[in-house]
């Protein structure tokens, strides 16, 4: 897999209007495969290691906040879980001596993730837990006949809201699939199969995000030449 290289001065901006919060900065820079995003209905485990009358169960509100004992609310959504611990022991460090917490994800809330392009039935997926691009393929029925599978395009909205464009070999993939080759998808990526190779990515994407993506959320795209 590579990145395509045609594609820097495309900035998009993705605002998830169904949560209200904006995912915070600091993702590994080409990390292929970030470390989860808790959304708003998650259900997390807050474990405390020498303080089990602390341990419990919570469901991230709408509003993206969780409520535990002893210290305010704290906003869970948009965090990752490794962050999420970060702040919680720093919270809790006010309340007992070197506090040792984990947090777990136990179920994801249902998010979307868009098939489109060659394949039987382009569409919006839901997904309630991991699931990798041929996956997601096969769940759109596969590919069609038209298909370029050494042609395939991941776009992702990247943690400071830019785009992130992959390019895809599912040849190589169903030989392999290793995580670099058939990544993990996260919610509202866009798994795109085309016909051919697109010899022009920036107006490819500026044309298919403004017509043909079937999303219900705002975003902004920004052409900067």
């Amino acid at each position: 897999m590579r990145t395509v290289s045609r594609v820097p001065a495309i900035w998009l901006w993705l605002t998830i209007l169904s949560t209200g919060f904006a995912a915070p900065p600091g993702q590994p820079p080409g990390g292929l495969e970030p470390e989860y995003t808790i959304q708003a209905g998650d259900l997390l485990s807050v474990k405390f290691f020498y303080n089990k009358d602390l341990t419990e169960d919570v469901v991230v509100r709408p509003d993206g906040r969780i409520s535990l004992q002893l210290i305010p609310e704290v906003q869970a959504a948009g965090r990752t879980p490794s962050g999420l611990v970060d702040v919680l022991r720093g919270l809790y460090s006010t309340q007992l001596d070197r506090p040792e917490i984990t947090v777990i994800v136990r179920s994801f809330s249902s998010q979307r993730i868009y098939v489109d392009g060659e394949v039987a039935k382009p569409g919006e997926l839901l997904m309630s837990g991991p699931l990798t691009v041929l996956q997601a393929i096969a769940r759109a029925g596969g590919t069609t006949y038209n298909a370029q599978p050494k042609h395939v395009l991941l776009i992702r909205r990247e943690r400071d809201g830019s785009p992130r464009v992959l390019e895809l070999d599912l040849k190589k993939a169903r030989k392999n699939a290793t995580p670099d080759r058939d990544p993990i998808l996260i919610p509202f990526d866009v798994v795109y199969v085309s016909k051919s190779g697109i010899a022009h990515v920036n107006t490819w994407v500026d044309q298919y995000i403004r017509k043909n993506i079937p999303i219900d959320f705002g975003f902004r795209i920004d052409i900067n030449d």
